[in-house]
């Protein structure tokens, strides 16, 4: 992989959660406009979107593939080999099924000429697996019970090692991981012959599910004078009731290692968002402390019923992991580990709309995360109204906690902007002394549905000077209406405000 060197500007396109469907009139009123397939579009027609340049990296944070959620064309495939009436029905269920369904997410020529020539470093989220993986304890247990589970988790950690995972590795990093070694070994046995690896792809697997700590699927990559730390938020969880985590042992002392400061930013990936909206993370604070027993057997049978329901398992439904990175990073933003950054950025996705927030601070590392999701499958409208919730709702539900006895989290944090709820994919820039971000989404402007034009949906500029000088004001704007235009016909050029 080819990156920015040191001085150079670094610009990292990132977004989660893309269904594959056609690009037709009838899947743009069911899904909108597909945001990467449209930027990939307008990049080879010439255009250079935002910061008049393309970016250095693409970074897909998870449901790249819906393996539980199957379009039409899918199901088609899966119905041509196996009874679809009986389980997993319209579900994948072997590699078999995870290889069509990668090639119809990626197969198409506008994504094929993108990833020609632009590095892409990505991580799983659930739908990769199945919508909630990981939720609980109880999760995990009716899973088990199926009859088809253990055949999907498997296919689903190969097929990701296969089509996501490799292409995160450096080749340094690639020849020292051991199922890559196997592989090699194999070849080099036969040079003539195709290698089949199902065994050792399957058994590699199972224990990577069983015993999480066998493989790693976090990792880290330096984009110049920035570092990049791509966090594992799914499958190196925790789940025994009373030792909940997000992270396992292992995982939790090597991103304590990573978190470091000697560097201009620091970005930490992680699919499911870090700080929520105030109201939602005090909803899922309180989830989990019901969840686990808190409020009595009865209570913590309902909730885990709505846990899982409206997918309360985000870093604030594991309390304890969430106060130790926040432990963590605050250590870096004072300068006890090194150098303070200008800023630690936490990007993210899941959550189907995007959002912009900051952690309130006077000095050291500024502290904020950026959301892009969906690239292309968006929130329910019914569900709008629930997101919403994270700034209307978080002083009653504030004054709940207390009362409850249930810790507040050790950070205070505000929105800059959003919730917005577009189709968009996001682009960051990293140069000068500046932080800039542009979401962008896709509109059919009169011409073909196929080949909708590139628009700005949302952008923010952050003033970032060393760390220890003054915090200056963001200037961020929302354009849900898609008012401002194509991108390659306006520019908006934005104004600091101190």
């Amino acid at each position: 992989m080819t990156t920015p060197g040191d001085g150079d500007p670094v610009r990292l396109a990132f977004g989660s959660c893309r269904t594959s469907v056609p690009h037709d009139a009838t899947h743009h009123l069911s899904h909108g406009v597909d945001a990467l397939r449209t930027y990939a579009l307008a990049l080879a027609d010439g255009e250079t979107g935002p910061f008049d340049a393309a970016p250095d990296l693409l970074l897909l944070l998870g449901d790249q593939v819906y393996a539980d959620a199957t379009s039409e064309a899918m199901q088609e495939f899966i119905a041509a080999r196996r009874d679809i009436t009986e389980e997993p029905g319209e579900e994948l269920a072997d590699y078999e099924e995870y290889a069509h369904l990668y090639r119809l997410a990626w197969g198409e020529p506008a994504l094929r000429w993108l990833w020609s020539w632009l590095p892409s470093l990505m991580i799983f989220d659930d739908h990769d697996v199945r919508d909630d993986w990981n939720t609980s304890a109880a999760w995990r247990a009716q899973m088990a019970a199926t009859s088809w589970w253990h055949g999907r988790i498997v296919a689903a950690l190969g097929s990701y090692w296969v089509h996501q995972h490799l292409g995160n590795l450096s080749p340094t990093e690639r020849a020292a991981d051991p199922l890559w070694r196997e592989l090699q070994r194999r070849q080099d046995t036969d040079p003539s012959a195709e290698v089949d690896l199902t065994d050792a792809l399957d058994a590699f697997a199972e224990r990577a599910d069983v015993e999480p700590a066998s493989y790693r699927w976090s990792y880290t990559k330096d984009l110049g004078r920035s570092r990049l730390v791509v966090v594992d938020s799914r499958a190196a969880r925790t789940l025994d009731p009373g030792e909940r985590a997000m992270l396992d042992r292992a995982e939790q002392d090597w991103l304590d290692e990573r978190l470091t400061g000697d560097v201009e930013h620091l970005l930490v990936a992680t699919s499911l968002p870090f700080l929520l909206p105030m109201g939602l993370h005090r909803v899922e604070a309180l989830s989990e402390a019901v969840a686990e027993g808190r409020f009595g057997r009865r209570a913590a049978r309902a909730g885990e019923k709505v846990r899982q329901e409206i997918d309360l398992e985000h870093w604030a439904a594991f309390g304890k992991s969430f106060d130790a990175v926040v432990g963590m990073v605050t250590e870096v933003a004072e300068g006890r580990r090194g150098g303070a950054p200008a800023s630690v950025l936490f990007l993210s996705g899941d959550v189907h709309f995007s959002y912009i927030t900051e952690v309130h601070r006077e000095s050291g590392s500024r502290i904020l995360q950026l959301v892009c999701s969906p690239i292309r499958n968006p929130l329910p409208g019914a569900l709008r109204a629930f997101a919403a919730l994270g700034s209307h709702a978080a002083r009653p539900l504030g004054t709940v906690l207390r009362l409850a006895g249930i810790a507040e989290p050790p950070w205070r944090w505000h929105g800059i902007a959003g919730p917005w709820f577009d189709n968009n994919l996001a682009v960051l820039e990293i140069a000068d002394g500046r932080l800039r971000t542009e979401w962008l989404g896709g509109r059919v402007a009169g011409g073909p549905e196929d080949r909708p034009g590139l628009q700005v949906v949302a952008n923010l500029e952050l003033d970032v000077p060393p760390a220890g000088t003054a915090h200056l004001r963001p200037l961020a704007a929302v354009h849900p209406d898609g008012r401002q235009g194509l991108v390659a016909r306006l520019r908006r050029r934005l104004t600091r405000r101190r």
